[in-house]
């Protein structure tokens, strides 16, 4: 147990891409400045040096057909899977590795350095479960579809929540961390989140990483300094093609 080298380590990056979405219809394959989300976070993550295979896991013969066109690797996954843990574990039963990533197919700012971030945490073997997180925006911090984050000294999640946490009761202005949607796994933890039923405090905030946090299963959480938009909404595409232009 205890600090591993990566030379010696196999990772695969998991990129789940469902084409059904319900607040933004067809969001895999929408274009941001020309170019289609997806493409947007696999070429990203293709960047990272680190990775031995990065695989797009689909349920869509759409985004397949799109995949194999542009020369992704690309693989279809059962279109049961309610979660994108769900369909990380079906490539690990498939592709053998020491370390798999979670990587959302809707975050287009994705950046090798999101990646580097998740795989110092994962260095650690006693590590099952990993994160990211980053100092929240002010327009984040009361806002429920950015999720928070507050952990211990040594950087295990305590919780997760779409509410504003820590509270402030004092007006001292706490430190608020926004949760980045990027996740290393081993296998045993994915095989352990599959087998249990969606928890209680799952349900109520609809994340699913508190599965994990119910269940006894401790995440260890690596801050970053580049943030994320996730996107859900035609007006999160309108922002994040306009942070692309910048960059």
């Amino acid at each position: 147990m205890g600090v591993r080298n990566w030379s010696s380590m196999k990772v695969v990056a998991v990129i789940p891409a469902r084409l059904a979405s319900t607040r933004l219809p067809r969001k895999m394959l929408r274009e941001i400045g020309g170019t289609p989300l997806l493409s947007w976070v696999y070429r990203a993550v293709r960047r990272a040096p680190a990775l031995h295979e990065v695989v797009v896991a689909t349920d869509s013969q759409e985004i397949q057909e799109f995949c194999e066109a542009q020369g992704f690797n690309v693989q279809m996954t059962s279109a049961t899977h309610r979660s994108g843990t769900e369909r990380v574990h079906e490539i690990s039963t498939a592709i053998p590795a020491d370390v798999y990533l979670n990587i959302q197919g809707d975050e287009p700012l994705t950046r090798p350095e999101h990646v580097e971030s998740l795989l110092g945490v994962m260095r650690d073997a006693r590590v099952e479960v990993g994160t990211l997180k980053t100092l929240a925006a002010d327009e984040d911090v009361n806002n429920p579809s950015a999720v928070k984050v507050v952990t211990d000294s040594s950087g295990r999640a305590l919780y997760f929540s779409r509410a504003t946490i820590p509270h402030d009761r004092d007006g001292i202005r706490p430190a608020y961390f926004k949760h980045l949607g990027f996740y290393g796994y081993r296998k045993a933890a994915l095989e352990k989140f599959v087998g249990w039923p969606e928890s209680a405090l799952e349900q109520s905030e609809r994340l699913e990483q508190l599965r994990f946090l119910e269940n006894g299963v401790q995440i260890y959480v690596a801050e970053t300094p580049f943030d994320t938009v996730g996107v859900d909404t035609e007006d999160d595409l309108r922002r994040v093609e306009k942070i692309l232009q910048k960059r």
